[in-house]
């Protein structure tokens, strides 16, 4: 078996909320503490030692649940204002400052989204979906669900400037969760398990993407278990055998259909899609069939030649750790964006199944390993056809490589959702 990995995370002594997927619920397992965050972090003082894997169970995972707030850090989160966002005993807190938005740093189309808040008395807040980064009019710049029971217009459970809310909510001082699931122009949210809205946009100028908002607009507000799964995945390997992908000329790798999955031996080698995307999501699981194996996911590459088979932008898939640490990746780490970055940890584990999510928008990249975000790059090359050399902004094949005469790994449930 592959060598197993713990890490010393922060006891988070918030508690987890009710939010949980339909088939699983989400359990206490705090996330790991990110040494890359990008804001100061505080966090309670409790330490233990346990094996890395988030808040969401496998079957969680495998339908394609993500963590986009780890516990601990604001890793992958960007604010547009001054507000005082940071984390305390595994929340997110904030109540001073310019109302703003803390904001993900890549955007999604169609998607399931959880999330638990608390609000103060008095307060203003909201879940901002499909936003802009500065929203000026919430009838045309982001869907506002809004978190705010004194507001007379559009209190909570409403869409600001678009739809109003049931009456007589009531949220205020105690955690309440929201389920919300956007997908084309239709929105359903659920508080606390109940319906609360249903919402089609019929303007003239519905939004299809954008990035994920939390709100602070007056008042302390706190959020934790904020979840998403990405929706309008389809799969681009039918399981059974290769069609619509294609050996690159010159490899010496086998690829073939095994057992539900696309097997690799010997390399090196890649196998490509026929089809290519550019901005897109991506969820496949990866198995390493030994210890310190290392094989990678390309994306955005060049059709493959026997002179040059992989000139694209590549996802790493490599386990090995030094000293022990997970935070000290051997080889860039699985995750990465090889060449280019150094996953924030190990999150893997040889001869174990992992579920790997990519965003790839534009010039951004953010990578998630068994559902904690591990990367979030920037291309801020000059742009090139060849992501080798420089920012490649064309569309681009997957590639599945054969690294070498040691390669044996297996690849499934291999779904690609484009996005505007």
């Amino acid at each position: 078996m592959g060598h197993k990995k713990t890490v010393l995370l922060i006891l988070c002594l918030g508690g987890v909320g009710g939010c949980t997927t339909d088939r699983e619920p989400v359990n206490s397992t705090p996330s790991v503490h990110s040494a890359e965050a990008q804001t100061s972090v505080v966090a309670a003082e409790t330490t233990q030692q346990v094996d890395p894997q988030g808040v969401l169970q496998e079957q969680q995972l495998a339908v394609g649940w993500i963590q986009l707030f780890d516990g601990e850090s604001l890793f992958g989160w960007t604010a547009n204002s001054n507000v005082n966002w940071q984390v305390v005993d595994g929340v997110l807190r904030a109540d001073e400052g310019t109302p703003g938005l803390l904001l993900t740093s890549v955007p999604f189309t169609d998607y399931e989204l959880k999330c638990d808040f608390h609000l103060a008395r008095g307060g203003n807040s909201g879940v901002f979906l499909r936003t802009t980064k500065n929203p000026k009019d919430p009838s045309q710049d982001c869907y506002e669900l809004n978190i705010c029971d004194s507001h007379a217009t559009f209190p909570t459970g409403s869409l600001v400037a678009r739809q109003r809310g049931p009456e007589g909510l009531s949220v205020e001082e105690e955690w309440h969760t929201f389920h919300v699931r956007i997908e084309g122009q239709q929105i359903n949210v659920k508080l606390d398990g109940k319906p609360v809205l249903d919402f089609v946009d019929q303007s003239e100028t519905p939004r299809h993407s954008g990035q994920v908002g939390l709100q602070m607009n007056g008042g302390a507000v706190r959020f934790r278990n904020v979840l998403l799964r990405p929706l309008g995945t389809r799969a681009v390997f039918n399981g059974k055998d290769l069609s619509g992908w294609r050996e690159v000329p010159g490899g010496k790798s086998r690829f073939a259909a095994l057992d539900g999955a696309i097997h690799v031996e010997n390399g090196p080698g890649f196998l490509e899609t026929e089809e290519t995307w550019k901005n897109f999501v991506l969820q496949a699981q990866a198995r390493t069939n030994g210890v310190s194996l290392n094989s990678g996911i390309f994306f955005r590459a060049a059709a493959g030649t026997a002179e040059a088979p992989s000139n694209g932008y590549e996802v790493q898939i490599h386990n090995e750790i030094k000293n022990g640490d997970v935070r000290q990746p051997a080889n860039a780490g699985t995750g990465a964006i090889f060449r280019r970055n150094t996953a924030r940890f190990v999150l893997s584990q040889d001869e174990e199944w992992c579920f790997l999510t990519l965003v790839a928008h534009e010039s951004r990249f953010a990578v998630w390993v068994n559902g904690l975000q591990v990367t979030d790059w920037q291309d801020r090359r000059a742009a090139d056809e060849n992501p080798r050399r420089g920012l490649r902004l064309a569309a681009g094949h997957l590639s599945l490589q054969g690294h070498d005469p040691t390669t044996n790994l297996d690849f499934r449930d291999v779904r690609v959702g484009a996005a505007p």
